[in-house]
């Protein structure tokens, strides 16, 4: 068995967070010690090392083909289009390209566009599941993120140098708005894709009520 996680932790008080009226009353018991006599202590998961290892990882698989090659292959820079087909297990293609800057076609879908796209939908993900476990209704969620690229020069490598999204959220009449705005950090800590980066990701929210 392996150790307690403290992310498990964090875990298991989200899912105290909405109960049922049964599972309230049963709670309430085993604090007090009045459940058969016995006495409870603080929950701990009991997993295998291989059920935590699947817990813990995810694997992805994709495939990208090339299909520019307009007779002549890379013999050159301009004999070739940066066209390609991103597709992965039931899901519909993503047609892509370079960026129109460097010979791609403005048309379809480029790296870069879909580095932020990443960014977007991850906090996206997250943000709404930290709403749905803290009485936060939302209704609407848009988000027009922009992100800066340096393309380097002779002394360094391009990158990245920042994100910012720029989500405006509606939610319910009855929802907390300071709560709602705040819930945002949560999904910046917790994003997987944000985690997974070395530029900042910046998040200037706006939330409306109905």
């Amino acid at each position: 068995m392996q150790p307690y996680e403290k992310y498990l932790k964090g875990n298991s008080q989200k899912l105290r967070v909405d109960q049922t009226d049964a599972e309230r009353k049963l709670w309430q018991r085993i604090n007090r010690d009045q459940l058969l006599g016995f006495r409870f202590n603080r929950q701990k998961p009991l997993l295998s090392d291989n059920e935590e290892n699947i817990m813990k990882q995810h694997t992805y698989q994709t495939t990208v083909e090339w299909v520019g090659n307009l007779g002549r292959g890379t013999s050159s820079y301009t004999a070739y289009e940066r066209d390609f087909i991103a597709s992965a297990l039931n899901k519909p293609n993503i047609l892509g390209s370079a960026d129109p800057a460097f010979r791609g076609d403005k048309t379809r879908w480029n790296p870069e566009d879909m580095l932020l796209a990443s960014i977007s939908a991850c906090h996206k993900l997250w943000y709404l599941h930290f709403c749905a476990v803290n009485n936060i209704i939302v209704q609407e969620y848009r988000d027009e993120a922009i992100a800066i690229m340096d393309e380097g020069s002779s002394e360094h490598a391009g990158c990245f140098i920042s994100a910012t999204l720029k989500p405006r959220v509606r939610i319910s009449s009855e929802s907390d708005a300071v709560k709602a705005l705040a819930l945002h950090e949560n999904a910046h800590q917790a994003c997987f894709i944000a985690n997974s980066l070395n530029f900042p990701v910046k998040c200037e929210a706006v939330i409306e009520k109905d």
